[in-house]
């Protein structure tokens, strides 16, 4: 379970699990602007973050307002690997713009397992599609921030050498240079790389057709990459944005059958036991039994857990 304050449901954490991440900054203020700098220290942070918890990352978007993850959590430590990321991040891009206050949104983090190929397939594809659909360059690859590309899915390589900024070169921790790998979803075999990259590509054409009707009805020109590098960092996004009434859960894609009935019905009965277990230990019970996928409860009060299942 990951839980913050703002949080009201017991979240399971499950190792292998694959999942959309997306992080907002305090106010739609600009302040992850895809300058080099800005870039150099997102994909240092990242590289050094996914290395210290064993994260696999499989795509990644860096827009001015927010940061998109699709990453697969190996050892099931994800809300430290969050924490961890997340507070270097927002101390470097404080000491970059010399920005006082907090930087994330108040907000939780979004974590949405995905749960299917189809959810991974069309959750990238979004992530990559991120920038066209914000109206600031006409096709994903123009993107000048922290990104992968379709062709990079399984195979990319991200550099980065250690900014000069907030990290300490004395300390170990902060290498010389890191790498990121780019890993292709566990669900997806090596030697099927290249269909799934196929399968991306097409999605990310529908969504970048999508929003190119969407934008041609309301008329604005597409900022551009110099733009979107140069405008000012403390300047706030003026686009509409529905208000985030939902945070969901998990994802399976389009036409995906009775996939979403079924992941619905095992997030209701995770809630319900971790509610009945959260009740005895409350009342003093120290032998009650969360069930597998409890984070919190295991890390912090060392509460038993349920063993996963495994269907034979």
């Amino acid at each position: 379970m990951f839980v913050c304050p703002a949080m009201s449901q017991p979240r399971e954490i499950a190792p292998g699990a694959t999942y959309l991440i997306t992080r907002r900054v305090l106010r739609r203020h600009l302040l992850l602007r895809p300058d080099a700098a800005l870039t150099q220290f997102l994909v240092y942070a990242l590289a050094v973050s996914t290395h210290r918890f064993g994260i696999e990352v499989h795509a990644l978007c860096a827009m001015s307002t927010h940061l998109h993850l699709v990453v697969t959590d190996v050892q099931g430590v994800l809300p430290r690997f969050l924490q961890f990321f997340h507070r270097i991040v927002a101390l470097g891009t404080k000491v970059l713009r010399t920005w006082e206050g907090p930087v994330w949104d108040h907000e939780p983090t979004s974590v949405v397992r995905l749960l299917t190929r189809a959810a991974v397939v069309e959750k990238i594809a979004y992530v990559l599609a991120n920038p066209v659909a914000a109206g600031l360059v006409r096709h994903a690859h123009q993107w000048p921030g922290a990104k992968s590309d379709v062709s990079e899915l399984g195979g990319g390589v991200l550099r980065a050498a250690r900014p000069s900024v907030y990290l300490d070169p004395e300390n170990r921790q902060w290498p010389e240079e890191v790498t990121l790998s780019l890993a292709l979803p566990p669900a997806i075999e090596q030697d099927n790389a290249e269909g799934f990259r196929r399968e991306v590509a097409a999605e990310l054409e529908r969504q970048e057709a999508q929003a190119h009707a969407g934008l041609q009805r309301q008329g604005p020109r597409f900022l551009g990459t110099k733009g979107a590098s140069t405008v000012s960092p403390y300047s706030r996004a003026t686009s509409f944005e529905a208000l985030r009434d939902r945070n969901p859960t998990f994802a399976v894609g389009r036409n995906q059958g009775d996939a979403w009935r079924i992941a619905g019905a095992a997030v209701r009965a995770f809630r319900a036991s971790y509610r009945a277990a959260l009740e005895r230990w409350r009342a003093g019970v120290r032998s009650a039994v969360f069930p597998a996928g409890t984070w919190w409860m295991r890390i912090y009060h060392g509460a038993s857990v349920a063993d996963v299942v495994l269907m034979t």
